[in-house]
């Protein structure tokens, strides 16, 4: 049997956010979210206003720092026991909202430890206590939308992607106003975020009729929109708001691949922005999972009018337009033009294998990986070699 899981609710358009949290009903929230910008842009007071315009009493949990730890999770699921909300809201970017979810779980759960969870469909029932609504400031994660959450241990520096469809939000409140505050930077790494979910749900091992729409037409919005958005252009922000929260309905039911499994484990030892390792890696997952989705890398090329007369040359079309896309973006090829050293790469290219090869994306994956096959492409993506196994 399948699933497709979506929230119940999701509000889009600009100004959505205030209306949506003024028709809540409820005594108490908690109101998540990350550093500053939330704050400097002024998006947290209008927030807590609108909640209080309906009188909520409102407390906060503030400083969510990028990749979320572990700490930081059952710290804020503390607060929430102590105040005993019966809304959590989550505003910003991937990472508190990511840890909300996952305060989410020990704030009901309060005997449950890190370990009981972390493994795929491992969460128990929620919603006992409280609901959840999601508000993200960036347009990639889409994690407004999904049943996951990445937290990170940074005593093995190992990211977890949590998932379970328990976590997946009741309310998503995509409000473009917030995409506004994105500096150019954070605009190509959520950009391509966004676009490595739809490409790996187009062809992952869960993909369906439902999930391959949304991802297709995610993967157009992000050709027609996401240079024009890094640009500063308001329309096209909208637009790509709009597309990673597709993307993120894909995903989430079609599941994901290798690109994530490697960018989960490189991210915190090398501290590379997420977005920024998955676009780095999705060319050379492209190149090796091409012997099993030759097809369906082909179609995506057809529909982005991509050069090429037969599937191999449309799928180098698509190889080459990730890449010419990074370079607009200034988004380093390789892990050596990343910063990476050479010495800290080799010392740890068999760890990061060994550790991508379990975790839960790499079993989604259109071509099976395992830690030999994981290893290779990562040097590939170190020296910037074709992938050719």
């Amino acid at each position: 049997m399948n699933r497709f899981t979506i929230p119940r609710d999701i509000y889009f358009g600009r100004g959505c956010m205030c209306e949506v949290l003024s028709g809540l009903t409820g005594k108490k929230a908690v109101v998540v979210t990350g550093g500053s910008s939330m704050q400097k842009f002024g998006i947290l007071d209008k927030v807590v206003a609108a909640l209080k315009k309906v009188n909520f009493e409102v407390t906060l949990i503030e400083g969510v720092e990028p990749d979320p730890s572990v700490e930081t999770v059952f710290k804020g699921a503390q607060t929430m026991r102590d105040f005993q909300p019966d809304w959590i809201i989550a505003v910003g970017g991937g990472s508190p909202i990511d840890a909300a979810k996952a305060m989410w779980i020990f704030y009901e759960h309060p005997d449950k430890s890190f370990n009981d969870i972390k493994d795929p469909f491992t969460v128990p029932a929620l919603r006992t206590k409280a609901r959840f609504a999601a508000i993200p400031s960036t347009s990639g994660t889409a994690t407004e939308v999904t049943a996951f959450s990445v937290i990170t241990d940074y005593s093995t520096k190992i990211k977890y992607p949590l998932a379970d469809y328990n976590l997946t939000p009741d309310i998503a409140i995509v409000d473009p106003d917030l995409a506004e505050t994105m500096p150019p930077k954070l605009v190509a790494h959520t950009g391509m975020d966004a676009l490595t979910h739809a490409l790996e749900a187009y062809v992952a091992t869960a993909r369906s009729p439902f999930s391959d729409p949304l991802a297709l037409q995610a993967i157009l919005m992000v050709k027609d929109h996401l240079l024009k958005s890094f640009h500063g252009d308001s329309s096209a922000r909208e637009q790509m708001h709009i597309a990673q929260c597709l993307a993120g309905m894909a995903f989430t039911n079609a599941l994901l691949g290798i690109t994530h499994s490697l960018a989960h484990k490189i991210g915190a030892l090398f501290h590379i922005p997420h977005g920024c390792a998955n676009a780095l890696l999705l060319p050379y997952v492209i190149e090796y999972n091409k012997a099993v989705s030759l097809q369906e890398y082909a179609k995506i090329a057809r529909e982005l009018q991509l050069p090429g007369s037969s599937p191999e040359e449309q799928t180098a079309s698509l190889v080459q337009f990730i890449q010419d896309l990074n370079k607009q973006l200034d988004i380093p090829l390789t892990l050596e033009s990343a910063g990476v050293a050479a010495d800290i790469f080799d010392s740890n290219l068999k760890t990061i294998a060994k550790n991508a090869a379990v975790d839960p994306c790499t079993g989604s994956n259109p071509r099976p990986a395992d830690a030999a096959a994981l290893e290779k492409i990562l040097t590939c993506a170190f020296t910037g070699e074709t992938v050719t196994f």
